[in-house]
């Protein structure tokens, strides 16, 4: 039963626990028994060392990275060695090789998780046994919402203005989404601005030039106000006399009465000169040279097609 006689190869494996594993247990690999323990030794760091007798036929199947624990062969059955895993990529295993031990969790220190999730368990009840009891009593936040229908209705009321206020950031943002689509359409004012370097090449010129306009406005003002400040200050200037010196202003209006009363007896003396008869025909024959030049100017305005 053994299979004494079939071709073996030898592999070991280094237990911490072997759990009452003994020589002559089975081996099983994806639930297909491939050979045999062979025998057991303690190692000086308190570990077992597990020699395994495994058919050379199967070894073609088994991976060196694959990995061997101490499993029971059914409920309350014999214990067995059972190897798993491996990968395609990695070499068959040979003959004095080593496996990898896979952790395997025993059932003291499951009885113990076991224990220390009950104890967990047991204050969570009673964490929910305060917990409840606080809510049927009508404490807490909780408990008030359960027991009071005043701060009911005032939450519900809020959740309401809270959905509200929710569907009306929608629309708002399906405005935003179609406002923004018109910016984004070509040919738009505000997608040529965003878009078109040439319009913002001239928008930046135009703005340059306003700049400068404005600089030289302010230079021009600054001028005048400087001028003006040493008008009124400067009462000996020419201006200044004429703006602020009474006396020099009425000798300028007298002066330019007479510049006028002048000029009114310059213009009769002239036409009493052209009634005289010493100078009666230089005037005549003086028109009649200016009314022939009329006439040649006229004629040649017709001929070069050109209007009086």
């Amino acid at each position: 039963m053994k299979k004494v006689f079939s071709s073996n190869i030898t592999v070991k494996t280094i237990f911490e626990d072997v759990n009452g594993l003994k020589a002559g247990n089975n081996i099983w690999y994806s639930g297909v028994k491939i050979g045999t323990v062979k025998s057991l030794r303690f190692l000086p760091n308190s570990q077992v060392e597990v020699m395994l007798n495994i058919e050379e036929k199967s070894k073609e199947f088994i991976r060196k990275n694959a990995l061997a624990k101490v499993s029971t062969d059914g409920l309350i059955g014999n214990k067995i060695i059972v190897i798993a895993g491996g990968t395609q990529k990695v070499p068959s295993i040979e003959d004095g090789d080593e496996l990898a031990v896979a952790k395997v969790e025993s059932t003291e220190e499951m009885l113990n998780v076991l224990s220390e999730n009950n104890k967990n368990l047991l204050s969570i009840t009673d964490a929910f046994k305060k917990i409840s009891k606080n809510i049927l009593e009508g404490r807490g936040t909780v408990g008030m919402l359960l027991n009071d229908d005043r701060l009911y209705r005032d939450v519900d009321e809020t959740l309401a203005g809270l959905k509200k206020a929710a569907t009306n950031a929608q629309t708002l943002t399906a405005s935003l989404s179609a406002y923004s689509t018109k910016l984004n359409q070509k040919g738009g004012l505000a997608n040529d601005l965003a878009t078109d370097t040439l319009i913002m090449h001239d928008v930046r010129a135009t703005m340059f030039r306003l700049n400068e306009t404005v600089a030289s406005a302010n230079a021009m003002v600054n001028n005048l106000k400087t001028v003006s400040a040493d008008i009124n200050s400067n009462s000996k200037s020419p201006i200044g006399v004429l703006l602020h010196d009474e006396a020099t202003a009425a000798n300028l209006k007298t002066t330019i009465q007479n510049l006028e009363t002048s000029t009114s007896k310059l213009d009769e003396n002239m036409l009493a000169l052209r009634q005289n008869f010493l100078f009666r025909r230089y005037f005549k024959k003086k028109a009649k040279s200016e009314a022939k030049e009329e006439e040649v100017k006229k004629e040649d305005n017709k001929e070069s097609g050109v209007k009086p």
